[in-house]
């Protein structure tokens, strides 16, 4: 019995039932099918899972899902409009009726289709996240195609340092070709890298100066010699919908004495956490080692410092379970997380390095291959 089955039996459950479009990572894990529409999804205990489908995508959705297909119509959702139902109400009727009774659904099911489904079968909120917990342990094909997205992650990286290595500095400004080079101009590049190989860059982070202080600012204007520069890069693959992550800290020129221990503490945590990573150890654990290692050097863990958990699941969500943060659990083989110190203060900047691998029985598969770098 798996995980999603158990916990429909667990809630008294007749079905577990979801809706949305592949934007939604556990509808495009359950049904493997790329669709920018919303589809039902509706599994019973001891069946494949059923996706519902519009008319046009039925012949798709048959050669590409893993789930069985059925059409709105043949579900009844045609019939339900023809009557009156709005397309909330149609959808729940369509979906009680498929489920036969109580329905377990996850958390983001939109509040209009939940109250609607309320008024034809019980509903049973999935607060525990079992299909996230599903996902969060990765199969071996998962794991490939994790390692391929960080491939093209690496290159990507390598796009925009090479640049921000040939520049000139002028005036404490990097130029290139005589032009001032920009974050947008090394964010383009990268990202039309990934396009070429078939991936995309939604917010990757080129920011540099006094803006590395905020870990997620995404920066912007000209690039500047001297100062801290921080690239992070999380691109998806278009097709399989997965997702790598990582991070590196540079400097055009001269690093300030601060900046320079900075990225000594933070190389040195990262180091450090990744050798206590295994199957069982617990995440909140990690973080507070981090946690004590950088008190250790001086620095604070709480508004400036280190500000954020030492890192996150990845896969078809570039942030999913498990956590390396304060509340962050037991890890289990399969898991594939990232490891991501980072030190922020403002007026003099931040430094932040990422690696992302795998979980295993005895320790940590990395899957970052670049190298570390501080100067250029």
């Amino acid at each position: 019995m798996n995980g999603l089955e158990s916990a429909i039996l667990d809630a008294g459950a007749a079905a577990y039932a979801a809706y949305g479009s592949s934007a939604d990572a556990n509808v495009r894990y359950l049904t493997r099918f790329r669709t920018t529409d919303p589809v039902a999804y509706v599994r019973k205990p001891g069946e494949r899972g059923m996706i519902v489908v519009s008319q046009m995508e039925h012949e798709r959705a048959v050669r590409e899902s893993i789930a069985a297909v059925v059409t709105r119509a043949d579900a009844g959702y045609l019939e339900y409009i023809k009557a009156g139902e709005t397309r909330w109400r149609a959808t729940a009727h369509m979906i009680a009726d498929l489920a036969g009774g109580p329905v377990l659904v996850p958390a983001t099911l939109p509040v209009a289709l939940a109250r609607e489904l309320e008024s034809f079968q019980p509903v049973v909120v999935d607060t525990r996240g079992a299909v996230e917990g599903i996902r969060a342990v990765k199969t071996p094909d998962e794991l490939d195609r994790i390692r391929a997205i960080q491939r093209v992650a690496e290159m990507a990286l390598e796009r925009g340092i090479a640049l921000i290595r040939a520049s000139v500095p002028r005036g404490g400004i990097l130029h290139r070709d005589g032009e001032p080079l920009t974050s947008e101009t090394v964010r383009g590049e990268m990202h039309a890298l990934l396009l070429a190989h078939g991936c995309r860059g939604v917010d990757t982070i080129v920011s540099c100066g006094p803006d590395t202080a905020l870990p997620h600012n995404e920066g912007f204007g000209p690039l500047l010699a001297d100062e801290p520069i921080v690239i992070d890069i999380y691109p998806q693959d278009e097709r399989t919908g997965y997702h790598a992550d990582m991070t590196r800290t540079v400097v055009k020129g001269e690093p300030t004495p601060e900046i320079r221990e900075m990225y000594e503490a933070v190389r040195d945590a990262k180091t450090i956490a990744a050798s206590q990573v295994r199957a069982g150890a617990v995440g909140a654990d990690l973080y507070r080692a981090v946690v004590e290692f950088f008190r250790d050097r001086g620095y604070e863990s709480d508004a400036r410092g280190f500000t954020h958990s030492l890192g996150h699941g990845v896969g078809l969500e570039v942030h999913e379970e498990p956590s390396l943060g304060p509340q962050g659990g037991p890890l289990a083989a399969g898991n594939v997380v990232t490891i991501e110190p980072g030190l922020y203060y403002p007026g003099i900047g931040g430094v932040r390095l990422e690696d992302m691998g795998a979980v295993t029985p005895d320790g940590f598969d990395r899957f970052t291959q670049y190298a570390e770098e501080l100067t250029l």
